[in-house]
């Protein structure tokens, strides 16, 4: 079984902000195989652009590709920047959708898809500690591991 691919938090929000603003798959992974930067010009915004996509993966060994392919997981979640990749990821809003404290999110509502994807991506410095169904599908709660 092949190791489990890992993403920065700032890759994991940019590849997450590409998917979110509609890049298809098959086009996300034709620019990571040519490492075209301009592919991203139409789903980049100002906090998040893609000038170091590619010279930050390489340099941190972060195999793009694979991680679109077959998922990764976050190696670090900030409180703010779990926050961040929960809107790229789920389309989902801080303070309407979920609330972030000091080192928990609760409130957060996903798909059941959702939660898994979730539970999968979850740097490990984070927790699901709780998990009730609502009609959405599931209510979670995230703590940080050190405060479990």
């Amino acid at each position: 079984m092949s190791s489990e691919i890992k993403l920065s938090q700032s890759t994991a929000i940019r590849l997450e902000q590409a998917r979110g603003k509609g890049m298809p798959e098959e086009e996300l992974l034709k620019a990571i195989q040519a490492k075209d930067v301009s592919a991203f010009d139409a789903v980049s915004e100002e906090e998040y652009r893609y000038n170091e996509f590619f010279s930050y993966a390489d340099e941190h060994g972060e195999n793009l590709e694979a991680a679109v392919k077959d998922g990764y997981r976050i190696t670090f979640n900030t409180r703010g920047g779990l926050g961040i990749w929960l809107e790229k990821a789920f389309k989902v809003q801080p303070e309407k959708d979920f609330t972030v404290g000091e080192g928990v999110v609760t409130g957060l509502q996903l798909k059941q898809e959702q939660a898994e994807v979730l539970a999968k991506r979850l740097a490990s410095n984070w927790v699901i500690t709780d998990s009730k169904d609502v009609p959405a599908g599931q209510e979670l709660t995230l703590k940080l591991r050190a405060l479990v």
